[in-house]
C-alpha cells in the first residue's frame, strides 16, 4: 500500500469525521458529544476501508464496521453517560447506502429493470448487514462495554 492510498484513506476518514459531526448538529445532539460522535463515524469508516482492502465484499465490510461502530457507541454511551443513539445514529451516517438507494430509484425511473435489480440487491445486502451488525453487538451483555476504573 503506497503513500497515496494512505493519504486518500486519511482524507476519507477526515471527511467521515466532519460529516458525522455535521449530522450530529442536524440531529441536535448535545454539543459536548460532537467530537465523540465524529470519532465513532471515523473509526467505522476506517474499519470499512480496511475490510475492503483485505478483500471483504461491500456488505461484509459494512457488517464488521457496523459492529465496531455499535461497540464503540456502547462504550461512549456508558463513559459519557449519554444515550447510545447519539453516537450510533450519527456514526452510522457514512455507512448508509444512500448512493445505492439513489441509483436503484434512478434505474427504475429510466426503465432499466436489470440495473435497478442489481443496485437494489446490493443496497438491500448493505442494509441487512448494518442491521445485523447492530443487533449482534446490542445483544451482548452491557458489562462487556464498561470501562475499568
Amino acid at each position: 500500500m503506497g503513500d497515496i492510498q494512505w493519504l486518500e484513506w486519511a482524507f476519507q476518514t477526515a471527511v467521515a469525521f466532519a460529516g458525522v459531526i455535521s449530522f450530529a448538529v442536524l440531529f441536535s445532539a448535545p454539543k459536548e458529544q460532537y467530537i465523540w460522535a465524529g470519532i465513532t463515524g471515523a473509526v467505522a469508516w476506517m474499519v470499512y476501508l480496511l475490510a475492503g482492502h483485505m478483500g471483504a465484499s461491500f456488505w461484509v465490510a459494512s457488517f464488521f464496521s457496523t459492529m465496531v461502530l455499535t461497540a464503540l457507541s456502547r462504550v461512549f454511551a456508558i463513559w459519557r453517560r449519554t444515550p447510545i443513539t447519539i453516537f450510533l445514529i450519527c456514526g452510522i451516517f457514512p455507512l448508509v447506502p444512500g448512493a445505492g438507494i439513489y441509483y436503484t430509484a434512478y434505474y427504475l425511473i429510466n426503465g432499466d429493470m436489470n440495473m435497478a435489480g442489481i443496485k437494489g440487491m446490493e443496497t438491500l445486502k448493505i442494509a441487512v448487514a448494518i442491521a445485523l451488525g447492530i443487533v449482534v453487538v446490542l445483544s451482548l451483555p452491557q458489562r462487556i462495554f464498561r470501562l475499568k476504573k
